[in-house]
Formats: C-alpha cells, sequence, structure tokens
C-alpha cells in the first residue's frame, strides 16, 4: 500500500562531481642508479608533505610554502612545482580530518596500525623487520605530479614512447632524469597513451610496495549527459551487515514506494581474495547502474563523508565485530557513484543522520517493510527533498506522562542493575562490556530528559522550546524499542503500527492486554 506523505518539496540545484579514470603499473628501472635517485626523490617529497602538513597547521600559506626561497625548496631540494604538489596533498589531508571529525593533530603519517605496532615493541626478528619495512615505506614512498595542460601533459613525470615501449621520464628537481619502463596490462592503456600523444593532461602518483615502485596515472573525464534524473524518481541504497545485503527502494517523484529488492552480498564476504571482492561489488554496483537506467532515476545514498561508524544490524559481541570487519559499504558506494557518472545516472547524496531511526519507526511498520528497506526509503525521499513529519500517534505518546515515566523508570532500574552486576563481576572484559551498556543507559536518560522540553527551532516549537524534545525519532527509538520491544534495534517492527496510528501503548506487559501485533483491538487498523 502506497504512503501519502504531506510534504514539502526542495528544489536543489546540484553540481556534477569529476569523474577520474585511473590506470596502474609497475615501474622497471634498467639503470640502478636511476632507481636509487628515485627512491631519493620520493624520500624527500615525503618528508615536504609532513613539513608542509604541519606548517599548515600552525596557519602557513600555500603561497608561502611554494615560493622560490620558500621552506620546501630549500629544506627538500624540490622544484616549485614539486613543492607545490607536496603542499596540495598535505591539504588534502588536513581537510579530510577535518571532514571526519578527527583531530588533525592527531594523523599519523605511516598508519596508525602500523605506528601501534611498533609501539607495543611486542615484535622481533623477521616480523619485526616486515614492520619497520612496511612503516619506512608508507613514511618515505611517495611522490605526485598533477598533469598541466599547458605544459604537454605532466612536466614533472611524463610519458614517452621508445622502440615500442612506455616510458616515464622523472624530473629529479636538480636538472636531471630518471627512467623507467612501464609494465601494465591495464585495460585503460591504449586510453592513457592517447592522452600522452594528444599531450591532454594526466596525474602520476608513486609509491613504494615490498621494495618496488608503482605509478597510478588518472585523469579526468568529462562526465557523460544525464539519462536519468530525480525528475524521474530516485532509486535509494541502504547495506546492512547482519544480514549482509544491499536494501534497495524506488521512489516515484511524489515520494511514494514504488518498488523495493534486495541484493544479498554474502558472496562478497565468501570470495578468497580482495581482488575477487572487488569484482563482486563492481558486479553489484553494474546491477544497482542498470536497474535505475531501466527506470530512468537518479541514485540517491547516504553522503560519504558523513557515513555513520555505528553498528549497522543487529548483534554484539565477538561473532558481530567479525561481520563489521567485512563490512564494504564506502567501497560500494564509490563504486557506485564512479559508474552512475560514466552512465548518465544522477547521484544525489543526502545526509545519513536519523534515516534508519525514522525507516524503522515510521515506514517499517506503516508499509510492512523491513528495517533495511524502510531505512533506504527514508533516503530517497530525503533524496526528493521530503522532510519526515512525526505522525500523530506518536506526538500523543510522547506527550504522555505516563509514557514518560514508564521509561525513565525502565532505564532508572536497569542502570541500578547494571551497576550491581558491574560491582560482582570480576571479569575485566565483561566488567568493561557493563560499564559500556550501563554508560548507554545513562545516556538514554538524558535524552529522555529532553521530553521535558530543550532550546531549539525544531518543528512543533514553540517560543524557542520544543515540547516534543530536541530529538523526538531519538527519544521514541530509546523509549520504544528496549522497554517495549526487548530489542535494541528489534526485528519485527508490526508492534509498533497501533502506537503510529492511535499513541495507544499500554497493555504491553505483564499481560495487561494484547500484544499490539495481534488481537481484536488490531483489526481495524488501515496503512492509510
Amino acid at each position: 500500500m502506497k504512503a501519502k506523505p504531506k510534504a514539502t518539496r526542495k528544489r536543489t540545484s546540484q553540481k556534477r562531481a569529476k569523474a577520474f579514470t585511473g590506470v596502474q603499473a609497475l615501474l622497471l628501472f634498467p639503470s640502478g642508479e636511476d632507481h636509487k635517485a628515485t627512491l631519493d626523490l620520493m624520500r624527500r617529497f615525503s618528508a615536504a608533505v609532513r613539513y608542509a602538513y604541519n606548517r599548515l597547521l600552525q596557519g602557513w600559506s600555500r603561497e608561502a610554502l611554494k615560493r622560490e626561497n620558500g621552506p620546501l625548496r630549500i629544506f627538500f631540494g624540490l622544484n616549485t612545482r614539486y613543492a607545490d604538489d607536496a603542499v596540495m596533498k598535505a591539504q588534502a589531508l588536513l581537510d579530510s580530518a577535518r571532514e571526519r571529525g578527527e583531530d588533525p593533530r592527531k594523523v599519523v603519517f605511516g598508519g596508525r596500525r602500523l605506528f601501534e605496532t611498533l609501539k607495543r615493541g611486542h615484535l622481533s626478528g623477521k616480523p619485526l623487520k616486515e614492520v619497520k619495512r612496511e612503516w619506512k615505506e608508507k613514511r618515505q614512498g611517495l611522490l605526485y605530479s598533477r598533469g598541466d595542460k599547458t605544459k604537454g601533459g605532466n612536466l614533472n613525470l611524463r610519458l614517452f614512447v621508445k622502440d615500442g615501449a612506455l616510458w616515464l621520464r622523472i624530473n629529479l628537481g636538480d636538472g636531471g632524469y630518471a627512467h623507467a619502463l612501464i609494465q601494465t596490462k591495464h585495460p585503460n592503456l591504449s586510453t592513457l597513451l592517447q592522452r600522452a600523444y594528444a599531450s591532454l593532461p594526466y596525474n602520476v602518483e608513486l609509491s613504494l610496495k615490498d621494495g618496488k615502485v608503482y605509478a597510478t596515472f588518472t585523469w579526468e573525464e568529462e562526465p557523460a549527459p544525464l539519462v536519468a534524473t530525480k525528475e524521474n524518481g530516485v532509486l535509494a541504497l541502504d547495506v546492512n551487515s547482519d544480514p549482509y545485503h544491499l536494501a534497495l527502494a524506488l521512489v516515484s517523484p511524489d515520494g511514494n514506494l514504488r518498488r523495493h529488492l534486495t541484493l544479498s552480498l554474502e558472496e562478497v564476504d565468501r570470495a578468497p581474495n580482495k581482488g575477487a571482492k572487488e569484482l563482486l561489488l563492481w558486479k553489484i554496483a553494474h546491477e544497482v547502474v542498470s536497474l535505475a537506467l531501466e527506470h530512468g532515476v537518479a541514485i540517491a545514498t547516504e553522503r560519504l563523508r558523513y557515513l555513520r561508524k555505528s553498528r549497522r544490524g543487529d548483534g554484539s559481541g565477538r561473532a558481530f565485530r567479525r561481520k563489521q570487519h567485512r563490512f564494504a559499504y564506502a567501497s560500494l558506494l564509490r563504486k557506485v557513484h564512479s559508474l552512475a557518472r560514466k552512465k548518465g545516472v544522477q547521484v544525489v547524496e543526502v545526509n545519513p543522520q536519523d534515516t534508519s531511526t525514522i525507516g524503522m519507526l515510521k515506514y517499517a511498520p506503516q508499509l510492512s517493510l523491513s528495517k533495511d528497506v524502510a531505512a533506504a526509503y527514508v533516503i530517497g525521499r530525503r533524496a526528493l527533498g521530503f522532510k519526515e513529519k512525526l505522525p500523530k500517534g506518536y506526538g500523543k505518546l510522547l506527550r504522555d506522562e505516563r509514557f514518560r515515566d514508564h521509561v525513565q523508570g525502565f532505564y532508572a532500574s536497569r542502570a541500578q542493575e547494571l551497576r550491581a552486576k558491574r560491582s560482582a563481576e570480576s571479569n575485566p572484559y565483561l566488567r568493561r562490556r557493563l560499564s559500556q551498556e550501563l554508560e548507554r543507559a545513562k545516556r538514554h536518560l538524558s535524552l529522555l530528559s529532553s521530553l521535558q522540553g530543550s532550546p531549539g527551532s525544531q518543528e512543533g516549537s514553540t517560543e524557542g522550546r520544543n515540547f516534543l524534545g530536541a530529538h523526538p525519532w531519538r527519544v521514541l527509538r530509546v523509549g520504544l524499542f528496549l522497554p517495549l520491544l526487548g530489542r535494541e534495534v528489534p526485528r519485527d517492527l508490526s508492534p509498533l503500527k497501533p502506537i503510529l496510528f492511535g499513541g495507544s501503548w499500554e497493555g504491553w506487559r505483564g499481560g495487561l492486554g494484547p500484544h499490539p501485533g495481534g488481537g481484536p483491538e488490531c483489526a481495524n487498523v488501515r496503512s492509510t
């Protein structure tokens, strides 16, 4: 049955994202001296990136760092173009840390995992040598040069063909050059050769791994003309880790759900290696984009930079952490975005905040959907500009003092019980888990206090105070799921239907009445 939401449409213009194509290759150095000189240049460039990063934190400008007599040229022996590229790399790292909400002062060049492993000091012999080698390569094995159309492709790292073979000429920055043979069977090699012959720009990044130098060539391509846009609706995506699958919701321009389906990702989990896993993810991305093209709709996903890091499914403990380790949501979304741009499918990214919560509370019981499809539906509606109004039944529930007292009493009792268990528990690991559950119960109590009114400008507020709380959807999740349904992430959400439409919640516990998922009182419920 279709939903008929009353919503406000919001018109926004979307800037077309840049599409990049690349080629990966191994560099072979006929001359040992050229190989040694290239490694030295990579070491100096890597050090320059770290230096530039720290200076940017101190407020230095890009111009001050890359100028003719600037520190990058004097201290590291780089030409102006290399110096500018080092600053650009440092700025990208700084911007990335800030976008993820991390402290940029705590960025570890070389990788935090390797740093923590070395700091523990528990390795010796060959394993220690391997970790130190990997750490050194990650910290010292970088060289990057941007392409420039005015310079015929790339001035510092230039491709050329000699005796039928493709070579890379590396500007060492001191007037000398090193030469390396490019070895690759990448399918985009012919396109790269065409760009080299046509003197079109291409970016080159050299990296060091297992003592070998690898090159990655990338270039920007003009995105294909749009043939599928959100004017016809959207195909929204959401991934869940348990069960491991992709939920898809086809949403019409008026905000109604036209179709929904799921694609299993278990085969991805069983892939024997990373290469096989990548091929399977690309296969799924092709299925998604083909479905969008079939219906002529845009693709709607959560915004990559704002992907939530919380649990995406049911469960906890060692088994759940193992399932989380396989999770490839961001990787799949990047592939879908890249392929959609090449096929002319518009991609709309939305803020993922509360999409799962709203889906579980509103559309899962209303339309008899799984929580994952319901979350995808909310993503699709948000991409089309719709805002989710709180159903009248939920509004009535949040105003019910008996409900508030019941839920607050539940979490107060739970907190007291967890304190007692923690005091009696001798196992430090179980004590830590109980402490985490206790902190969660305290947070829930704090959130429930917002029902008494919080400053803000939420919908329904009066005189600067919101009588439904600062985050009504989150309050509902805390108040309904664990106290009444018995799970923090319940699978069966149909019992919420009577509350959704009527606000009735009493009689759920202790045999006080029929279960809200069935019985004569629910016989006349309509999903309208």
